[in-house]
């Protein structure tokens, strides 16, 4: 569906209705309208651009939720840093229109950051628009589990969403995946508490977004937090970025 006024009015009075609230704290529209490449689709290509709702009516209709009282804060999610800083632009000139984006909710692991480091960062860390990095496990694959190929259940996650999870099979990512899993058992840590400790302390991330399944994995999600990495072990993870900078993407 398209996010334009009508929409985005019509799913924040369901929301509201089906939460049994007053006031939504933070809406995020979940992903542009317009094209852009997502979930390992390839880079931007223009023979794909087409039309789309404008950022004014968005932003305009946005401002009208906070004004009501309906909604405080609003973000982005999967965005890229023409949308961000677009967004930003807009509310900036005429702030009494548009509202102002404090959050942007992206896909931020081990082995998926270079889309947000090599360019949404300074943009995000300079118009004050904090990180919730979703899937910070990979969908998973970072935790170990799906190290065996032929052993995945027909159920898992990562055969259950077609076109979402291929990118993390077939790819450079197994191996970049093996590499910080050795890396985890060096510094005698599950390679789960591994990636989630350094996404959880990484200084432009602002939240975690976690998907636990059983309460095991809710319990070592949580307790990774009080993980710190010491000093030799960030550099072996710098150095393993650096052979598989973006993993996902290279075959």
């Amino acid at each position: 569906c398209v996010v334009n006024r009508e929409q985005i009015l019509e799913s924040v009075d369901s929301s509201l209705k089906r939460l049994g609230t007053d006031y939504i704290d933070l809406l995020q529209i979940h992903w542009p309208d317009r094209y852009v490449p997502l979930f390992g689709s390839g880079d931007f290509s223009p023979s794909n651009v087409r039309d789309s709702i404008s950022f004014e009516e968005q932003l305009s209709t946005l401002k009208e939720v906070i004004d009501s009282g309906k909604v405080r804060y609003i973000g982005v999610s999967n965005e890229t840093p023409y949308g961000v800083c677009s967004m930003i632009e807009l509310a900036k000139r005429e702030p009494d229109l548009y509202a102002k984006i404090v959050s942007i909710q992206n896909s931020y692991s081990l082995v998926c950051r270079k889309d947000y480091d090599g360019g949404l960062s300074e943009a995000c860390f300079l118009h004050d628009v904090g990180l919730l990095a979703y899937s910070p496990l990979a969908g998973g694959v970072l935790s170990g589990k799906y190290s065996d190929p032929d052993k995945v259940p027909e159920n898992a996650r990562l055969n259950m969403f077609p076109g979402f999870m291929e990118r993390y099979l077939g790819s450079q990512n197994e191996a970049a995946v093996k590499a910080y899993g050795n890396i985890a058992k060096e510094a005698d840590l599950t390679p789960a508490q591994l990636a989630l400790s350094w996404c959880y302390h990484r200084e432009h991330v602002c939240s975690s977004i976690i998907g636990a399944t059983s309460i095991p994995q809710l319990s070592e999600n949580l307790k990774s937090y009080d993980i710190k990495l010491d000093d030799d072990v960030m550099e072996k993870i710098n150095k393993i970025y650096k052979k598989y900078t973006d993993p996902t993407k290279a075959y």
